[in-house]
């Protein structure tokens, strides 16, 4: 392919929109902008399938932009190709209500396909969208008909390379064979401290081929030979492709190669001496010459054919397939398959069981009914119990299966389930509570950007019993409350399980932490439950207002029923209230949150964790917390809550002490 004088004065476009929007908010990262121009150039108006007029139609291909710090980038590019971004948004770069904010923020009605800036997880997220592209390849292509095939694309820094994500990702992406992912790294040798050989002397493109990765090395500012590195890596049909492009950071400031030039505008006179460089009329801000507009307006006209040719073949697709085609209509809406709640077992009769494996028999009654569920475990599928019986593992050269073996991963498993989500599916995957730490970064983003995600997460606290201290969580179910926009579940037995689930799958605006349970628990409530506002009375003893209130969650919710009973055969009046959720419970009327919590009756709150943050349902004043604000130990889970204190007697004596 041969590039014209055209095509180098639209990337000195996109590279002179990128500074002068970073220089106006005195704000942001002018050198990847500078360096990496000529890259995304050959990529967009080459290679990607898009069409600016219709932002989100399912086969376009997915631009990730991982290196998020060149936002202004990514904002010109979206500019000049026509979306939905005017020449406002960019002059209001990193401004207060601008589209344009200082790292990409997910947005696919303008072209973000995620919110990027914590590095390596859009290039983790990236692997799960490649791999969701897959699997709906296998569930829904057929002959003559391929409605899902379309690729992933990244540009990353070295920085994405360095955190520990990207190579939890790319090892699953080399070992699951996922072709039609390219990432484009921007090798420029420069982070924020300077040179990169400050820390980091990898071998990138050895270490990518080591985790079966297609590699590649080209000169990032020559773009035929950038364009010829794609078209192979397009081609390559059984691994994903690294290009390593060789650029100048910063190309043609006066901070080149420098880490000044990465995170620092350039100010007034490096922005006149950078256009001066390129040719540009150093008076001159957000200027788009007459050609250059013209010229890109002819790939915006090939995108938009590119998207009717294929919505013309899925018309043709739904009348060959049918039920196919109602199957697609509905991923495509986001919705779930009618009646599937309906499958939800009733533990009603079930013996004393873990909700662990309470959760494993709703996914082994639900699957079946739910084509877009997808999910695995970090390695402990038989604790988490995740992969219903009929289950098909996902392997290299075979997606048809929705059962993925994340490996011990979790921070890459839970950027992938992210990519997954905003690919359309509805990801699940399981770990242990105490491994929460290793994916929070993804559950914070899960829930920045309203991911329908789902955390199965087993065993929740002391109650796991003797592997000890270092696998039992106390602190996490607080420090998951904090998240925003996280829903966090604490079931008490199986039918909250049930209930659970139905709550997390129903939810479209944000991802669900299921908090289940090792250990085996009594089945108490009713399959017509109150989980779904969050909390509600369980059980009263003795009419009348009650004496005092035993609020409890998830495993200690059996010991506060239990000295509910001893109390009331002393002709107490006890409320028993569950909550297995905070946040659900918090978004119920005033009126109804003081009839399950009458203000003036006292409380007692048990929980197998930290007490800090209970003072939000309590009088602390008044009212009294059963936790655990130390670690745990290595014993049986019975010895340990017995040492601990977490007991039907400890129970009643403190409620007697509260009601005195």
């Amino acid at each position: 392919m041969v590039y014209t004088d055209n095509d180098k004065l639209a990337a000195t476009t996109l590279r002179m929109m990128a500074i002068d929007a970073v220089q106006a908010a005195n704000s942001g990262h002018p050198g990847l902008p500078l360096g990496a121009a000529d890259i995304a150039f050959v990529l967009w108006t080459r290679f990607l399938k898009h069409d600016a007029s219709k932002p989100t139609w399912p086969d376009r291909d997915r631009f990730v932009l991982s290196a998020g710090h060149g936002s202004a980038l990514l904002y010109s590019l979206l500019h000049l190709t026509g979306y939905p971004l005017s020449l406002d948004e960019l002059q209001n770069f990193r401004q207060w209500g601008s589209l344009t904010p200082g790292h990409p923020e997910y947005d696919p009605e303008v072209g973000v396909e995620t919110t990027t800036g914590p590095l390596g997880q859009g290039l983790a997220n990236a692997v799960g969208m490649a791999l969701a592209e897959r699997i709906l390849a296998a569930k829904f292509n057929q002959t003559d008909y391929p409605i899902v095939n379309h690729y992933t694309f990244v540009i990353a820094s070295d920085g994405d390379l360095m955190e520990g994500v990207s190579h939890e990702a790319a090892s699953l992406a080399g070992h699951l064979g996922l072709n039609k992912l390219i990432v484009l790294y921007d090798d420029n040798n420069i982070s924020i401290d300077g040179p990169t050989d400050l820390s980091y002397s990898d071998d990138a493109p050895g270490r990518f081929a080591a985790y079966g990765w297609h590699v590649q090395s080209v000169n990032g500012h020559d773009m035929e030979a950038i364009d010829a590195a794609i078209e192979t890596a397009r081609n390559e049909p059984d691994r994903p492709s690294l290009i390593a492009c060789r650029t100048h950071i910063g190309l043609g400031s006066p901070g080149q190669d420098t880490a000044k030039v990465h995170g620092s505008p350039l100010g007034e006179d490096g922005v006149k001496q950078t256009k001066v460089h390129f040719g540009w009329d150093p008076e001159v801000h957000f200027h788009v010459p007459e050609p250059v507009s013209a010229y890109l307006e002819e790939f915006q006209r090939v995108g938009a054919q590119q998207r009717e040719e294929w919505e013309q073949m899925v018309v043709k697709y739904r009348a060959a397939y049918p039920e196919f085609g109602l199957e697609w209509d509905r991923y495509v809406r986001g919705e779930l398959n009618p009646g599937w709640e309906a499958k939800l077992p009733d533990f009603s009769n079930e013996n004393p069981l873990a909700t662990r494996s309470a959760s494993g028999k709703v996914l082994n009654a639900i699957a079946s009914d739910l084509p877009t569920l997808v999910g695995g475990s970090a390695d402990l599928t038989p604790s988490n119990n995740t992969r219903p019986a009929e289950a098909i593992e996902i392997k290299r050269d075979d997606y048809s299966g929705r059962y993925i073996h994340f490996g011990v991963r979790e921070h890459g498993m839970g950027s992938i389930m992210n990519g997954l989500a905003l690919h359309g599916m509805r990801p699940y995957g399981g770990t242990f509570l105490i491994f929460s730490d290793y994916l929070r970064p993804t559950i914070r983003l899960a829930a920045m950007m309203g991911l329908p995600v789902v955390y199965v997460f087993t065993h929740d606290s002391i109650g796991l019993g003797e592997d000890g201290p270092t696998h039992q969580p106390v602190e996490h179910l607080t420090s998951l409350r904090v998240i925003p926009n996280l829903l966090v579940i604490r079931p008490a037995d199986g039918n909250e399980t049930s209930s659970a689930w139905k709550v997390a799958l129903n939810r479209t605006d944000g991802p669900t932490a299921l908090v289940l349970t090792r250990q085996g628990l009594p089945q108490f409530c009713p399959a017509d439950n109150g989980l779904e506002r969050g909390a509600y009375v369980l059980k009263e003893e003795n009419e009348g207002d009650p004496e005092a209130v035993i609020i409890a969650t998830g495993s200690e919710v059996s010991i506060a029923i239990e000295a509910a009973e001893q109390l009331s055969s002393e002709g107490k009046k006890i409320r028993v209230v569950s909550m297995p959720s905070w946040e659900l419970f918090d978004t119920q009327a005033k009126s109804y949150r003081d009839s399950v919590l009458p203000p003036e009756i006292p409380r007692l709150a048990v929980e197998a964790g930290v007490s800090l943050a209970w003072g939000r349902y309590l009088d602390l004043d008044r009212d009294i917390v059963l936790g655990v604000d130390r670690f745990g130990a290595s014993a049986p889970y019975k010895t340990i809550f017995d040492h601990y204190g977490l007991t039907t007697q400890r129970v009643v004596d403190q409620v007697k002490k509260l009601i005195e």
